[in-house]
């Protein structure tokens, strides 16, 4: 149902204003992605210690000046994020969509002509929007998303990703899910956030132990889909993006859920490090802890090993 547009007027406006921004050509809305990036990194200081701090704990090897280097590319590309959601969300144009290509294509087009359902796994990358519209002018892939509590910000999120994707769960729909997935469906699904809500573990993600959801076990096993690993990379040439899909993950799932999430970090940490720049550090991936263990924000820099 749609709010009410009196009752939410400075939300409504506020939608206007940003639909108009992202009807502007690609390059000005990463100019505009470029000045936010730079405004994150020198005037607002709300996540820069999360940033830091995750950088630090999945880069130890890295020098204290190559930190920081990537630490600047990932504002620039926070910023960047901003504008190129708006652009998928409400450009009208497919232009860009249109000619990007999707290397390894083949392996979710085999899994669609034996009818058997896909589970894609992703990680939230800086281009996650991107690549989501751009994956859905080929195939008609559903999407899993968290409810926004803003009214208006879910009325308009879920419409505009409904205008692309075949369809989209809230994360607490498993069993619609599972129905989708059995019916040879593609969802698209990135696990790697620490969600309060239904079963984790605490599985590796850079050797740093993090809360995980078992959700990609769960939904394999119940709907007997393939698990297939999604990545977008934004690039600075045309046509600005690379996209990949892998082969289905081998022997999965198993009857381990521990395992299975473990491989599944893995394969998110793969992905990751293809451009570790793009990928959303201002999330607290670490946020949960083991019994005992100290906040891990509230810590200078102390790596928490499996």
């Amino acid at each position: 149902m749609r709010p009410s547009f009196w009752r939410y007027f400075p939300a409504w406006f506020v939608y206007a204003l940003l639909w108009l921004i992202a009807q502007l050509p690609y390059r000005g809305l990463r100019a505009i992605g470029g000045f936010l990036g730079w405004l994150m990194g020198s005037v607002f200081h709300v996540r820069k210690r999360v940033i830091r701090r995750n950088v630090q704990a999945c880069f130890p090897q890295l020098t204290e000046q190559q930190q920081a280097k990537l630490i600047k590319a990932n504002y620039k590309e926070t910023g960047y994020m901003v504008s190129q959601t708006l652009y998928a969300f409400f450009h009208r144009s497919n232009r860009l969509f249109n000619q990007l290509t999707i290397a390894g294509e083949h392996y979710l087009q085999a899994c669609l002509d034996n009818n058997r359902g896909v589970l894609l796994v992703s990680g939230h990358f800086t281009a996650l929007d991107i690549g989501g519209r751009a994956l859905c002018q080929r195939f008609p892939v559903a999407g899993v998303y968290r409810p926004h509590k803003n009214p208006v910000m879910e009325y308009v999120v879920t419409r505009a990703r409904t205008t692309y994707a075949k369809e989209m769960f809230s994360r607490d729909r498993l069993k619609s899910i599972v129905k989708y997935l059995k019916k040879g469906g593609v969802v698209w699904y990135a696990p790697d956030q620490d969600y309060r809500r239904g079963h984790s573990v605490f599985s590796p993600f850079f050797d740093v132990l993090a809360s995980t959801i078992t959700a990609t076990h769960q939904l394999a096993r119940l709907s007997g889909a393939n698990v297939l690993f999604y990545r977008v990379k934004r690039i600075d040439k045309a046509p600005f993006y690379q996209l990949h899909i892998s082969p289905p993950v081998e022997n999965f799932p198993s009857r381990d859920a521990q395992h299975d999430t473990d491989r599944i970090n893995r394969g998110i940490e793969d992905m990751v490090k293809q451009a570790p720049e793009q990928y959303l550090w201002l999330h607290k991936r670490f946020k949960t802890r083991p019994q005992d263990e100290p906040d891990f924000y509230a810590q200078p820099d102390v790596r928490n090993k499996p």
